[in-house]
This record gives C-alpha cells, structure tokens and sequence, in this order.
C-alpha cells in the first residue's frame, strides 16, 4: 500500500487518505497526453516563483497543463500558504494545519506579477476554515497589491467557499476583481464523496450572491467529468449555473493525483466534451470551455478576452 509523502519534511502529504486502500487506476487514454515541463520559460518561471517564495496550484495540484503554461509564463498563483483545511477527495493540496499569513504575500504576488509581465492574473487559495473570515481580507490586499503595482492587469479569482464565514465574500467583492471564479467541482449526488466539506448549494448561493453585490462582475465555475456523475445531472448543474447568472462554465476530465484518492470512473472522450459545450451555449452562458485539459485557469488572460467580446455582442 503507497502512502504519498511531503518531500520537504517527509510526512504524509494527505494523512486523511494514508490508510485507505488504493483505488482502481485506468489506463490514461490517447488524448490525455501532454508535454514534459523542460523550457526555458518554464524554468524562469519556476525561479520567478522560488525568488518570491510564492506557491502555485499548478505545482501543488499537480496540473496537467503547467508545462505549456509556464512556458508562456502564465502561472496561477496560490496564497495562504500551500496547506489546506479541507480533504477533498479529488484534490493534490496538502492537507492539515496550515501556518501564519504571510503579510507580506500581497506585495510578493504584485512583484512576480510584474516580472512575469503577465495582463491577467488568476490568484487562487487553499481553504482556510482557520481563519475568522476564511482568509477574504487577505484576497482583498493581494487583488489591491496587484492594482497598485500593475494598474493595467486584470485580476480573476478563484475562491473557496467561504463556508460559515459570515461578511467574507463582500470584502472580496469589494476589492473588485474583475473576474471571480468559484467551482462547483462535481454533482450533487457525488459532493459526500468527492467533497464532503463543502455543501453544493451554499457553493451556487455564494455566486448567485457575488451577481446580487456587483452585476457587472463576470462570475465563473467548473465541475469535472469522470467522477461517476451521469450527463443529466451535468446538464443540472448547468441551469443551476445559469439560475445564478454565472457567465463562464469550465468542464473537464478528472485525473487522478494518487491511488489513494477517488478513482476515475470513465475517461471522457472528446466528442462528448464538444456535446457539453454545445448544450452550455445553448443555455445562454457567455463563455465555455470544455475539454479533456480543461481546467479553470487554462487560457485565463484569452478567455477573459473572449469573456469581455461576447458580454459585448449581446443586445
């Protein structure tokens, strides 16, 4: 039985998940292929985001896109540290007791955000069910930190959930993003599995709410495929999306960090992901992105362009 380790201090990187048995592993198919990280620009990055002692969901969450990424020099940046609170069944984040904020993160991300002369930021989190406001307060500082040190850069948010946090999502909001971001990640029927610290309707109550504070602000989700939901309940959470005015909606496969997490039911093939997005248009969102390598922030700074066009086109 593998337990996965934390090299830095070599704990178990999910101690929830060190004595469960392993789970069935299917064999990746031909289209879930992708380039080994080894360019130069993704080595500048990485030493971009080491100088600034920063930490990315692209490393933490073992993103299958972080080699093209990085060679472009787009890198999604996780703040309040690289532990979360939550177990969640499918995630890569460490798990346990997460440190001290760093109150000098806000200028850091602002700093490697001008050296990496990025014009769209995506600034994510881990869960901080620690903290009295969930950690809002300091996604307000970075989202100012950024504006102050790069005024042109647009700024997308991925959040949590802020769950028994009364007041955080108004600070987040009121700092003005220009997107923010927040996944359902998977179906109803499956969140006491795959993510049973969060609950499915306070999670589209939390964007609903965002649309109530700011009409204007772009609001986004994603779920995954491959977890064993069924297409009609995709095609639920999509009106519920929609109910709650969400402009933006992102589908991709699962993949599975480790044996020790939920195993992937069925790898979906890409007619099917083309099917969904079709269905999605058809519902009225402004933009969607679904494909086996979808993932929220793929495409951020391209998609928020095309995010601003479509708003646009409408009457």
């Amino acid at each position: 039985m593998a337990v996965v380790l934390d090299l830095k201090n070599s704990r178990p990187r999910h101690p929830e998940k060190a004595h469960r048995p392993d789970s069935a592993a299917l064999a990746k198919p031909d289209w879930i292929r992708v380039k080994a990280p080894v360019s130069p620009g993704f080595v500048e990055t990485q030493a971009i985001m080491r100088a600034n002692d920063l930490h990315t969901v692209c490393e933490e969450a073992g993103c299958p896109n972080i080699g093209e990424c990085w060679e472009k020099k787009h890198a999604t940046f996780m703040i309040m540290g690289d532990t979360c609170t939550r177990a969640c069944a499918f995630c890569n984040v460490k798990t346990g007791l997460p440190g001290a904020l760093d109150v000098n993160e806000p200028a850091h991300v602002a700093e490697a955000t001008a050296k990496l002369g990025l014009a769209h930021i995506v600034v994510t989190s881990v869960d901080r069910d620690d903290l009295a406001d969930g950690g809002a307060a300091h996604f307000a500082d970075t989202i100012r930190a950024i504006r102050a040190r790069c005024p042109a850069v647009t700024i997308e948010v991925l959040t949590p959930d802020f769950l028994r946090k009364d007041g955080a999502l108004e600070k987040v909001v009121e700092a003005k993003p220009d997107v923010f971001n927040h996944n359902l990640e998977t179906v109803p029927s499956l969140y006491r599995s795959v993510r049973p610290g969060a609950r499915y309707f306070h999670s589209l109550r939390l964007l609903q709410r965002v649309k109530e504070l700011d009409a204007q602000m772009f609001t986004k989700s994603g779920i995954m495929v491959g977890l064993g939901e069924d297409r009609d309940e995709v095609l639920q959470v999509m009106d519920d999306l929609r109910s709650a005015d969400v402009d933006f909606l992102t589908v991709g496969q699962y993949l599975q960090p480790t044996r020790k997490h939920h195993e992937v039911v069925r790898f979906v093939p890409p007619d099917e992901f083309k099917s969904l997005e079709t269905v999605a248009y058809t519902k009225g969102f402004l933009m969607v992105s679904a494909s086996p390598l979808t993932r929220s922030s793929h495409h951020a700074g391209e998609d928020f362009a095309r995010l601003k066009a479509a708003r646009s086109a409408r009457p």
